[in-house]
């Protein structure tokens, strides 16, 4: 009886314990599923975990590079005066990646559905019906032989102001009314920077392009930035030149010069892009953020995010740079790349001794990699006492926050990030999507603080279509939330159109506008345009979609190169909304670019409910 008793007992146990590690793996089931191991591994590494406020390291732990710009230099030359100097370096090369991928060849597979009339009819039940309407106008930009640049892509950009529009390409920018009337004949970059002398790039005409513009609201400005090198592969040096108006004029007002040296590890400065922030008061810091290069090998080294004294290039004084270099990354965390600043523009600005705030998404290695997290890191500026300045957390600046978002694949395969289809079976071309794309917008309104972005993603990979994916998170009090407030897969229904290369804007009633390029195999490149209220319901572009400039024509090179960026930026007014980028007017080589201004329709009113109405009684 004993011998049996124990042999039940120890069946008994056997089972218990057999249930006991289902149970803890039920367990860490669930508790990988909600984050717990991924967020216990990211407190390993320092990261601040979503909803916790964005802590910066304490003062003093880290070890900020300060830059000392050279310049000012000082131009009064009326823009329209200036000497013509022609484009000397700029050429159709590789675009740089954090993994090299070539960027030429075809689809994985067939980028059409292979049921195109079940597709069609699809589209025709599921594309919403849309609400925005046609552009209030459009103009011609710089093309590419107006650029005087053998290159591609026109890396199109730019921003108005009470009075102007600057439209910017890799070789230069030229300056036009709000109308559309040209002001300035194409400034080439050479031509503008040459009063800095031989002493950098800058001045030796050696600038090489991807330009930026942006208005400064807050100063009634503008500045202008390009890099410049003497050659890529190289060694360098590699600057960062920048030019800020002395008054609100661009074209006659003066500008100040700098260059900013890409210390310290002299790496190219690839896909610079900048933002405005008021804080640290009272001058307030434009931001840069740059992935980096290494000048003869190409490897990548990293990003640097640089703060500029505003305050002091304002005024045309003389100004340092903080920098802090992010490494290539910890494989377990992904390495960051491609980081941007966010971009004040309406609203209430950024409460004081707010911190910069900066955003990314990882690019793996290969496609097909389903991602959830958008990364996000406080920049915390001390020009007074430069060694208080922290970016992140830890030696290596891990970024403070990660937010969990819906799950997206990045718009690049195993072999080619060229994917979008164009008719006449030209070469695709690159969807960019490897990346948030500029600007990240900082909206504060009513004391609810938001940033706003996009990106391309591809949906049914690897067939496509690509589609644009886009966020609001609330970070206000300066605290990074654990998910978005909305995000949204934009792909109009549905509607096997391929949608890439957007840019976000947000105007001062909250209403939201993207705009971003489009293809297919049998619609040329084009220019279009989606919007929400900021009543309308959440996750959606409620007011749909509407065709700023249709494309006539399809690029025929191998490569594939595309924009590079599009900009989408507010009006002074806070309420229009102005659009730039790449199209083809004929097929072949020769890309065109586009200006285009819209508005949002006017806001539904509210229908009151009817009253009931009195019975009418009978006369006597």
């Amino acid at each position: 009886m004993k011998k049996k008793s124990t042999s039940k007992s120890a069946f008994f146990i056997v089972r218990v314990l057999i249930a006991s590690v289902f149970c803890l793996a039920g367990v860490f089931v669930a508790l990988l599923g909600m984050g717990a191991f991924s967020n216990l591994f990211a407190q390993t590494k320092g990261i601040k975990q979503p909803g916790v406020a964005a802590r910066q390291d304490a003062p003093g732990t880290q070890t900020p590079n300060v830059v000392h710009m050279i310049g000012p230099v000082v131009m009064n030359t009326d823009l329209r005066a200036l000497p013509y100097v022609p484009e000397t370096g700029e050429t159709e090369g590789p675009r740089l990646t954090r993994h090299p991928f070539p960027l030429s060849g075809g689809l994985d597979r067939s980028g059409t559905s292979a049921f195109p009339q079940v597709q069609s009819l699809l589209a025709k039940i599921l594309t919403p019906t849309p609400n925005m309407p046609p552009p209030l106008l459009t103009f011609d930009g710089t093309d590419r032989v107006g650029s005087g640049c053998n290159c591609r892509p026109p890396d199109t950009n730019g921003d108005v102001g009470p009075n102007h529009y600057i439209q910017t390409v890799n070789t230069g920018f030229r300056v036009f009314d709000k109308s559309g009337t040209p002001l300035t004949p194409f400034t080439t970059y050479n031509a503008f920077f040459a009063p800095m002398g031989t002493g950098t790039p800058c001045g030796n005409n050696q600038n090489d392009g991807d330009p930026f513009v942006f208005y400064d609201q807050v100063a009634n400005r503008w500045v202008v930035s390009d890099f410049a090198f003497p050659g890529f592969p190289g060694p360098g040096p590699y600057y960062e030149c920048i030019g800020v108006s002395q008054t609100p004029d661009p074209v006659a007002g003066g500008w100040f010069y700098y260059a900013v040296p890409n210390n310290p590890l002299n790496a190219l400065n690839d896909y610079p892009k900048m933002a405005l922030w008021n804080n640290p008061q009272p001058g307030g810091a434009y931001f840069l953020t740059q992935n980096l290069f290494d000048g003869v090998s190409q490897a990548f080294e990293g990003v640097s995010v640089f703060a500029l004294d505003r305050g002091s290039m304002l005024t045309g004084g003389s100004a340092n740079a903080i920098s802090f270099v992010i490494p290539p990354g910890d494989p377990g965390l992904g390495a960051s790349y491609s980081l941007v600043a966010a971009n004040f523009r309406t609203g209430s600005p950024p409460p004081a001794g707010r911190d910069e705030m900066l955003l990314d998404v990882d690019s793996p290695s290969s496609g097909g990699v389903t991602l959830t997290q958008v990364k996000a890191w406080t920049f915390h500026v001390d020009f007074v006492t430069p060694g208080n300045s922290t970016l992140g957390v830890g030696p290596n600046h891990a970024p403070n926050a990660l937010i969990t978002v819906n799950g997206f694949v990045d718009a690049f395969t195993n072999t080619t990030t060229n994917l979008v289809p164009q008719p006449g079976g030209q070469p695709p071309l690159d969807t960019l999507g490897d990346k948030i794309m500029t600007p990240v917008v900082y909206q504060n309104r009513s004391g609810t603080e938001s940033l706003w972005a996009d990106q391309t993603i591809i949906l049914n990979y690897p067939n496509g279509p690509t589609a644009v994916r886009w966020y609001q998170f609330n970070v206000t009090g300066g605290t990074f939330p654990a998910t978005p407030v909305q995000q949204q897969d934009w792909s109009n229904g549905n509607d096997g159109l391929w949608r890439f290369m957007p840019s976000i804007a947000v105007d001062q009633n909250g209403n939201v506008a993207i705009g971003y390029s489009t293809s297919s195999g049998t619609i040329f490149p084009s220019i279009r345009y989606a919007g929400r209220f900021a009543t309308d319901p959440l996750n959606d572009l409620g007011q749909g979609e509407a065709i700023m400039t249709n494309g006539t024509g399809s690029q025929t090179s191998a490569s594939g190169r595309w924009g590079d960026y599009s900009m989408t930026t507010l009006d002074t007014d806070g309420t229009s909304f102005w659009h730039t980028n790449e199209y083809y007017i004929t097929t072949g080589s020769s890309w065109s670019t586009r200006i285009g201004k819209f508005q949002f329709p006017a806001a539904p009113r509210s229908i009151p409910t009817p009253r009931p109405r009195p019975t009418p009684r009978p006369r006597p």
